[in-house]
């Protein structure tokens, strides 16, 4: 029994190993592609694309299904010949991944193009980030989010701000350098806090005037420049509700493209248990409330469509699962209900 333990275990240990080496050797492949210019040029004849058009990705609906297809160097080049000068928008892609097997990938925005021609090319269309992260798999959505903020971040930042002469980015387009001083540009990500305030027994949640009707979330913000992690969430729970942090702890994390490229550091923030009556922020929020245990679970199993009443009103209804504030209330509900 012993010697059959011991065989498992080095069959697990080797197994881990081999998924480590690979995750290793991926990584290192992707930095040699941010540092080679040749290199990353010669990954783009053989990796595939992911196509956008003004930051839009391009789906293609297979059924109910929402697919994200990626296209060879060949296929690409095959749709730009009925464009002009096909070889310099390959030129204009940027790195965004590569599989285990070391087959890069790109994205493409075709903005400047003719969308209708590439929508009847391939069959599909282009759609808004926004309707796209929630229809696709959950696999996808990651690798569209980052490429859409690495595409605007080139976009943005097309001249230097120092002497105002143009930038040129690097083939994987990690960086953007001005030949006229020297400087060298590379893509930035902006922290947010996002917060579930609490006071024990009642979570808050809170909606700007832009939200759809009925869509309530957690508290969020960008961070000042200088503060921590902890002095923002206090901040702006103070800013936009009136009420003071007694304690929080973080959460998880999540790469965001709205309105940018976003690090959304999501946490739960106690307040005391009596706490003071909600001062709310009436330039930033549209309303901001105390939900009990009963009212989130019932929230949780709305959507947008399923909301609205009789009378023209809308019931409560809260961000889906792909968004991390989705996570922070249901850490709650867990919480409330062990």
């Amino acid at each position: 029994m012993a010697a059959v333990c011991q065989a498992l275990h080095r069959r697990v240990c080797s197994l881990v190993c081999r998924l480590h080496s690979t995750y290793v050797r991926k990584m290192r492949y992707l930095n040699q592609l941010k540092e080679d210019d040749s290199l990353c040029r010669q990954a783009q004849t053989s990796g595939t694309f992911y196509l956008f058009h003004n930051l839009s990705p391009f789906l293609q609906k297979v059924g109910k299904k929402y697919l994200v297809p990626q296209l060879s160097a060949a296929e690409l080049r095959r749709i730009l010949e009925e464009f002009q000068e096909a070889e310099q928008w390959l030129e204009k892609s940027v790195l965004i991944g590569c599989s285990d097997e070391h087959r890069a990938r790109f994205a493409l925005d075709l903005g400047a193009l003719d969308k209708s021609v590439i929508e009847s090319e391939l069959q599909g269309s282009f759609t808004d980030l926004r309707k796209a992260l929630f229809v696709v798999d959950g696999k996808d959505s990651p690798l569209l989010a980052s490429a859409q903020s690495l595409l605007r971040w080139h976009d943005a930042h097309q001249y230097c701000s120092k002497t105002g002469q143009p930038t040129q980015k690097n083939p994987a387009g990690s960086k953007r350098v001005c030949h006229a001083s020297g400087v060298t540009y590379y893509p930035q990500v902006s922290p947010v806090v996002i917060t579930l305030v609490s006071d024990g027994s009642r979570c808050l949640l809170a909606r700007q005037p832009s939200f759809p009707p009925g869509m309530f979330t957690a508290l969020s913000g960008f961070c000042d420049m200088g503060e921590n992690v902890e002095e923002a969430v206090r901040r702006e729970v103070a800013e936009e509700v009136g009420l003071e942090v007694q304690s929080l702890r973080y959460s998880a994390s999540q790469h965001w493209p709205f309105p940018s490229s976003s690090l959304m550091i999501a946490c739960h923030a106690r307040v005391a248990a009596q706490p003071p009556e909600i001062s709310m922020d009436t330039l930033e929020l549209e309303e901001a409330r105390w939900f009990g245990l009963e009212e989130i679970v019932e929230g949780l199993k709305r959507g947008p469509s399923s909301s609205k009443q009789e009378d023209g009103s809308f019931l409560p209804w809260f961000p889906p699962k792909q968004a991390i504030a989705h996570q922070l209330i249901c850490e709650w509900v867990q919480q409330q209900t062990a």
